[in-house]
C-alpha cells in the first residue's frame, strides 16, 4: 500500500521525538520504537504508525479528507 505523501511526512522515529513528543500511534496506541518509520499526520498533528497511515491513506481523497469512515459502535 502506497501511503500518501501529501498527508504524511514519513520520518524515522528518534530519541527526541518518542521522549519529547510521543511514543505510541496516536490511532491504535502501538508502542513506537526508535529507528522504525513514523508518519506525522499533517491534518490532524500527530505521529502514527505504517499500518494506520496505509488504512487512513486508503480512505483520504486528494484533499486529505476522510471519505470512508468505519464503522463504529454506532
Amino acid at each position: 500500500m502506497v501511503i500518501n505523501d501529501q498527508c504524511f511526512v514519513a520520518q524515522t522515529a528518534t530519541e527526541k521525538i518518542l521522549l519529547h513528543v510521543t511514543n505510541v500511534c496516536a490511532v491504535c496506541f502501538r508502542d513506537l520504537y526508535e529507528g522504525e518509520d513514523v508518519y506525522y499526520d499533517m491534518q490532524e498533528y500527530r505521529y502514527i504508525c505504517r499500518e494506520c497511515a496505509e488504512r487512513l491513506s486508503e480512505q483520504m481523497n486528494d484533499a486529505c479528507e476522510i471519505e470512508e469512515e468505519q464503522a463504529g459502535l454506532f
